[in-house]
């Protein structure tokens, strides 16, 4: 008998592996490692975000640099209370998308269902003022381009002559009318320039996109809210409502760049 016959085999061992979370997908680890993996790629995403309304604000910059007084004189025309009532719409949205990620930290998941619809409630609030803004707009003319075009009601409630038409390209008005009541807009300091069109298209381009986001804002919080009631979320697996969290901030934070910029610049 060799020495080979001699040594017994040795036993056959098992390795069980430890049992997978069926939310962790095959190519992460573990859900730390996802859910570091996942907050890279959403920061990741903000960037390009913030690359991309930078661009908006650069030409902001540069036309109201050139034209001060196309900026100063059309600012008039927006509605700083509504745009104030929007802001703290938002900032409230902010709160209860950072509360949500809170809740399901801690497994609350009335909390959590509660927080997101209020969050959802107050996209749609938003949108809400919004469109009556727009509605405005539209009415009055205040287009950008050749669309442009002031009616009397706009420029009553801004306290000017509605006798006294618009400027057209490359003239102006030689006085400024008196202010014929106080409407809440800042008082006519001088004539109508020329191109005052062109506010109107940051105007339009700036908040417009602002409003694409929040819409895609909602559709992303309502998805949360169903898996919320699904009872999809716990304590150790929590990323989709932090990332969207994230993205909410974003927009918040942008408008509130944009109310400044747009309504109080006068």
């Amino acid at each position: 008998m060799t020495i080979a016959n001699q040594v017994a085999a040795p036993p056959h061992v098992e390795e069980h592996a430890a049992p997978r979370a069926p939310f962790i997908a095959e190519h992460f680890e573990g859900a730390e490692h996802q859910f570091e993996s996942g907050k890279l790629g959403m920061w990741i995403f903000l960037v390009t975000e913030i690359l991309f309304f930078s661009g908006m604000f650069c030409a902001y910059a540069v036309y109201r640099s050139q034209h001060p007084e196309i900026f100063s004189y059309a600012s008039q025309f927006l509605d700083s209370t509504m745009g104030g009532i929007n802001t703290v719409v938002l900032i409230c949205s902010s709160l209860t998308a950072a509360w949500s990620v809170r809740c399901a930290q801690l497994g609350q998941r009335k909390g959590l269902i509660l927080t997101l619809a209020l969050t959802i409630l107050g996209a749609f609030g938003f949108l809400g003022i919004k469109y009556v803004e727009y509605s405005h707009k539209f009415h009055d003319g205040l287009l950008p381009g050749k669309y442009y075009h002031v009616q009397s009601e706009a420029v009553a409630d801004v306290g000017l002559d509605a006798s006294i038409p618009a400027a057209t390209e490359g003239e102006s008005h030689e006085a400024a009318p008196e202010p014929a009541h106080d409407s809440g807009h800042a008082p006519v300091e001088g004539p109508e320039p020329a191109n005052v069109k062109i506010f109107f298209g940051i105007y339009f381009a700036m908040t417009g996109v602002h409003g694409l986001h929040v819409i895609i804002g909602i559709g992303v919080y309502v998805w949360l809210l169903v898996r919320a009631i699904k009872g999809h979320f716990r304590p150790d697996y929590y990323g989709p409502v932090d990332f969207t969290a994230l993205y909410w901030h974003l927009v918040d934070l942008i408008w509130i760049f944009l109310f400044p910029l747009l309504y109080l610049i006068h």
